[in-house]
């Protein structure tokens, strides 16, 4: 079978190196409130910046002084997760791509079902959460999901 746009399969085990410890990081980090932006300031590009405590302070083009902790763990989650979840598998076929269809529905449907729960029952700064957090659930859930049912797959296949 024909696949596109999916990665060639020696990209997962890439992808997992990046996003399991970027996952274990951002648990970590949150739980234990870790002030991640203590470490790793450095000079970076910004298109846009303005502070929070400084209405008059939004500047657009410019070098500023930011840590990079927080972006370095937002690009191991995103890429770790497109590539653990978009990389072929070894036998990659056309069961294999309705179940890679079908947990991508899945994890849309119940990613933007809980999106609508927390919009209507979650305020103040902990919506923001959910929405910071809701960058990485889509492909959370889906790679979750997608996993699991060729967990499944396999598992019928040994038994029979």
């Amino acid at each position: 079978m024909k696949t596109y746009f999916l990665f060639p399969n020696r990209f997962k085990t890439l992808g997992w190196i990046l996003f399991v410890p970027g996952f274990i990081f951002a648990i970590l980090s949150s739980v234990f409130e870790w002030k991640i932006d203590e470490y790793l300031n450095v000079s970076v590009f910004a298109i846009y910046n303005d502070e929070i405590f400084d209405q008059d302070s939004h500047h657009f083009f410019q070098i500023i002084k930011n840590s990079i902790t927080d972006e370095i763990l937002t690009f191991c989650l995103i890429i770790g997760g497109l590539l653990v979840g978009f990389s072929k598998l070894k036998n990659e076929d056309e069961y294999i791509a309705k179940i890679r269809y079908e947990s991508l529905v899945w994890a849309t449907y119940v990613n933007y079902g809980l999106i609508l729960l927390f919009t209507a029952f979650m305020y103040g700064i902990s919506f923001l959460n959910v929405l910071f957090y809701n960058t990485f659930t889509l492909l959370f859930f889906f790679i979750i999901r997608f996993h699991y049912m060729i967990y499944k797959l396999n598992k019928t296949n040994h038994e029979e």
